[in-house]
């Protein structure tokens, strides 16, 4: 024991965990579920949440699964992990790692990879290799090196990352009393939502929820393989955590779809923008592009006639909006007004 609550210690009776399994910790899970004071009343749901997954340790939700994963590869005996990353992955692999002294490799696709993420990774002293291709190129790779090399695989290929990341379920239930009547969340490659059904399904059975919500995911319009049905070569998204073209977890979230009675659609990126201005300007919260698809698919849902009357809704917001700087100078840069050192006509200017 470190000393630190996380989500192994708070929720072993819910993991794969034995004497054998460390019960590490960087304090990770226990985020804030913050009600809508704006955008929920504008599309009628006067029972919006918000899952602030970016107050986890590195910033995202990546946190939750990749201490289920550096726990077993600890008990394993292992000393190196890999991982292909847009970002997010790579940021949290490399901290853990730090942290319980094993060696990190994390592989980015060259050019698509957000400057804040890559900085974590640099920070926590990760071997960074940028491979010429996306993030599926980069993916291939590091399953054929962790095969050849006897090196552990933390992508959500990885079984415990899935494990870690259906805990934010429980707490959600836990903070709401009983299980949301919907969730919106991120679609990339597709193992956030395959936890999250996971999670709601173990605590019904547990008898700790009364019912299961629906589960209605949103991929970017330029990176939306499972809505279009087939992989995409190319995906293009201003939403670099989800810029992905052949999902990892495809079935598994066709499967959280179908069963929850839900839905996988479509956003483009400009209503991903606007929802991500509207998260900072009338909720406060500042999240990474990928996070604000879910409330762009919520807006969307609304515009298509989707009543939320007495509904209680959860959109999850997957990451902080450090991760991707470059986004809030070219979409919500505010400009600076300069002025002398002059009371008077800074009061003068205030006025107006």
């Amino acid at each position: 024991m470190n000393g630190t609550i996380g989500v192994i210690e708070r929720y072993k009776e819910f993991l794969p965990v034995n004497a054998r399994t460390p019960m590490i910790s960087m304090g990770e899970g226990s985020t804030p579920l913050v009600k809508s004071t704006n955008i929920g009343p504008s599309v009628g749901c006067d029972n919006l949440y918000f899952k602030l997954e970016g107050c986890n340790p590195t910033g995202s939700f990546k946190d939750r699964g990749m201490v289920m994963a550096i726990a077993k590869a600890l008990e394993g005996g292992r000393k190196r992990v890999i991982c292909a990353s847009t970002g997010n992955t790579s940021a949290s692999a490399a901290a853990y790692s730090a942290r319980y002294n094993l060696q990190a490799f994390v592989v980015v696709p060259s050019g698509e990879i957000a400057l804040g993420k890559l900085a974590q990774a640099m920070a926590y002293g990760a071997r960074i290799l940028a491979v010429d291709g996306n993030f599926d190129d980069a993916l291939k790779m590091v399953r054929d090196l962790s095969t050849e090399l006897s090196i552990e695989l933390v992508n959500s290929l990885n079984p415990y990352r899935l494990e870690g990341q259906k805990t934010a379920s429980f707490e959600i239930s836990d903070a709401l009393g009983d299980a949301p009547d919907m969730i919106c969340i991120p679609v990339g490659n597709a193992g956030n939502i395959s936890a999250y059904w996971k999670g709601f399904n173990e605590y019904r059975i547990d008898e700790q929820i009364s019912k299961l919500p629906r589960m209605m995911g949103f991929q970017a319009a330029g990176a939306a393989p499972i809505v279009k049905g087939e992989p995409i070569h190319e995906p293009q998204t201003i939403a670099s955590a989800i810029r992905i073209g052949n999902p990892a977890s495809w079935d598994k979230a066709v499967a959280a779809r179908d069963e929850s009675e839900g839905d996988i659609d479509a956003v483009t990126d400009a209503e991903i923008i606007e929802a991500y201005i509207r998260l900072a300007r009338d909720e406060g919260i500042f999240c990474e592009p990928a996070s604000a698809a879910s409330v762009a698919g919520l807006i969307k849902l609304a515009a298509q006639g989707q009543q939320f009357e007495e509904m209680k809704v959860v959109c999850i917001l997957t990451g902080m909006g450090l991760k991707d700087p470059t986004t809030v100078e070219n979409h919500a840069l505010v400009e600076l007004e300069y002025v002398e050192p002059d009371v008077d006509q800074v009061a003068a200017l205030l006025s107006k």
